[in-house]
């Protein structure tokens, strides 16, 4: 699910969205949560949203930290891209469901992005960064490399 999908749409879809998970396939949901308003905090399981004011501008300064780090940094995502190449901005974070695995976090070990393999027979990958709409706008050059590397590693790694 890429982020900032139409709300309508999304609800008419979360019965297939369910379903794939149900029969052990794979969901991968994308950016600003609060964009859906109340939908996948209630129906996707084990998403636990937490709205976090976004620092667009952060990499202006040239003393300014992302904010986000590796949680895991021999996880097979970071043999396909690097941290830099998932460093742009994030939109709040979520707190997984215990035996989720955290990827990348905020400073304060909160999730940016994870893999739950536990809340449902299938995976759930869940990311408040925002690839898809900075994709392809030219002036977040990191949204590209981290397409480049997620991609291959969900349909290889992941599967």
């Amino acid at each position: 699910m890429p982020e900032r999908l139409h709300r309508g749409l999304v609800h008419e879809a979360r019965g297939q969205l369910l379903e794939v998970l149900e029969r052990g396939g794979t969901v991968v949901l994308f950016g600003d949560q609060s964009v859906y308003g109340d939908h996948p905090r209630d129906w996707l399981p084990g998403v636990a949203w937490e709205h976090r004011p976004t620092n667009f501008w952060w990499w202006l300064d040239p003393e300014a930290e992302s904010g986000i780090v590796a949680a895991q940094p021999d996880h097979s995502l970071f043999r396909r891209i690097s941290l830099a190449d998932a460093t742009w901005h994030h939109h709040g974070i979520f707190r997984p469901p215990p035996g989720a695995d955290t990827i990348i976090a905020s400073t304060d070990g909160a999730a940016v992005l994870y893999v739950d393999r536990v809340s449902s027979p299938g995976t759930l990958v869940v990311s408040s960064l925002d690839p898809l709409s900075h994709f392809g706008s030219y002036f977040m050059p990191a949204t590209e490399r981290f397409l480049d590397g997620f991609l291959p590693w969900l349909v290889e790694d992941l599967s």
